[in-house]
């Protein structure tokens, strides 16, 4: 895995997915975890609610969630749960090659604040905006079913394009809620070591994907990007 020495991180960018990532990878007390709302204890699987503005993920109890759910106007957006993989679904090579990203990870997702689909890739220095080929982003939009689908804010499209080398026999494609894409990004930075990231951080992000495909249901959504 290598990262382009010509990406630029947009200021306003560099700032939402660093607020972001701290969610994942600030040291918490790993008995303690409380709602950012009201104060109560949570277990270690529970809600999250999104700022979209800021770009900025808070740990919600069920009963705060609730009042987020469905409100789009609102402050905060309730994460989804749901995970959704895309077995009949691909991005050809010579698409994903147009779209310049340099490395085989990443997702896609509207940004509301921004009026956009923002893609982000992983890397050792935190998530990165991709600076897109404008035609070839806009012909993914227009052809992708699934990205179309997606929930605002909240719900992504995880791409995994890594391959034989990372350990992957086939290329995974994933509905996933945003902050299962901001933990990818979190082991990423949390360990990466040397030029190549090392063992350690692979079988990390294996064990990831493996969690991923576990917990996901096959999604009924056909969609197959340039055809």
């Amino acid at each position: 895995m290598t990262t382009s020495p010509q990406v630029r991180i947009p200021e306003a960018s560099f700032r939402k997915t660093f607020a972001t990532l701290r969610s994942f990878t600030k040291p918490r007390p790993a008995d303690v975890r409380r709602c950012e709302l009201c104060g109560l204890q949570l277990p270690s699987e529970h809600d999250h609610l999104l700022d979209p503005k800021n770009r900025h993920l808070l740990c919600s109890c069920t009963a705060c969630a609730l009042l987020f759910s469905g409100a789009a106007e609102m402050k905060y957006r309730r994460v989804p749960r749901d995970i959704h993989q895309l077995r009949d679904f691909q991005i050809p090579d010579a698409d994903w090659d147009g779209l310049m990203i340099p490395i085989n990870l990443a997702f896609f997702f509207f940004d509301s604040s921004a009026a956009k689909t923002m893609v982000l890739y992983p890397s050792p220095a935190g998530p990165v905006e991709s600076l897109l080929n404008f035609e070839k982003w806009q012909e993914l939009i227009r052809n992708c079913k699934p990205l179309n689908s997606l929930q605002p804010d909240v719900e992504a499209l995880l791409v995994n394009r890594m391959g034989i080398r990372a350990g992957f026999l086939v290329d995974e494609y994933f509905i996933t809620p945003i902050d299962e894409c901001y933990k990818l990004a979190g082991i990423l930075r949390l360990h990466w070591r040397g030029l190549s990231g090392g063992t350690n951080v692979w079988n990390r992000v294996r064990e990831f994907f493996d969690s991923l495909g576990q917990r996901a249901t096959p999604d009924r959504r056909p969609g197959h990007v340039g055809s």
